[in-house]
């Protein structure tokens, strides 16, 4: 079975060494510890799976909680229909969240074009007009 260093991972995923510790300290990877006092870590193919979902859900915008909470699932496949209806309601709850960030960035958006406008009038107006 190939084993990863560390170094490894994050030239693969292009992310940093501490970022992988960070997930290790978060319970998503669990490598196991050789050479002098167990300080270099082996991380395992199921590692390096655990690592790349927990990007993929970090890419989706999903919190670590919500990352572990499926990575764990996905480890378990007794009843993937429970894996995919959890998985499928998470990324609903994402959906929902973005959606009421596009409509106020639309609204702040549309706000400043409002702005941008009045300030354009007036200038031309004072153009119109000359210095006072």
């Amino acid at each position: 079975m190939p084993t990863y260093t560390i170094t490894e991972l994050a030239r693969e995923f292009d992310i940093t060494a501490r970022a992988i510790r960070f997930y290790e300290d978060q319970g998503l990877l669990s490598p196991s510890r050789e050479g002098a006092g167990g300080r270099s870590r082996v991380y395992t193919p199921r590692d390096r799976t655990r690592l790349k979902l927990t990007l993929r859900g970090k890419r989706l915008g999903l919190s670590l909680s919500e990352i572990k909470s499926l990575v764990d699932m996905y480890e378990t496949p007794k009843d993937t229909s429970a894996q995919m209806n959890r998985f499928l309601g998470v990324l609903a709850q994402h959906r929902q969240t973005l959606e009421q960030q596009r409509e106020d960035i639309e609204m702040s958006l549309a706000e400043i074009t409002a702005h941008e406008d009045e300030c354009k009038r007036l200038l031309a107006a004072q153009g119109e007009a000359g210095p006072a």
